[in-house]
């Protein structure tokens, strides 16, 4: 147990997940379905931005009106990205998808954005 509190003494900025009106979160939900390899490799790049931040590219880049993504290269070609926002010095995870095009696509950027004003609200 004090092997953690001395890890998240470290971190800049902790990581926590959006979560709905009605208890879900989102972005948990979402890593659940991903397979091992693919949750730990996006950790990492989390856990980088927690303990570096302000982090650039190529793990991190802001999309603009306090939005951000974390930028995971996955296995066979994939990439990942997890949308947040910085509220009270937390790091709150909002939205997380396989990124399939090169633009990231309007509606998960909507998404991250109606998530943000949820909590800013």
């Amino acid at each position: 147990m004090v092997h953690f509190a001395i890890a998240s003494a470290l971190k800049k900025i902790p990581a926590a997940f959006y979560r709905t009106a009605t208890g879900t979160e989102p972005v948990r939900d979402w890593l659940k379905t991903l397979s091992r390899a693919d949750r730990r490799e996006i950790g990492q790049d989390i856990a980088t931005v927690e303990y570096g931040w302000p982090v650039g590219m190529p793990v991190c880049r802001s999309l603009g009106h306090g939005l951000w993504e974390v930028r995971s290269d996955l296995a066979n070609n994939r990439t990942a990205r997890v949308l947040f926002c910085v509220v009270r010095s937390n790091l709150v995870l909002l939205h997380g998808f396989i990124k399939k095009t090169e633009k990231t696509p309007d509606k998960d950027l909507s998404l991250a954005r109606k998530h943000m004003r949820e909590i800013e609200s």
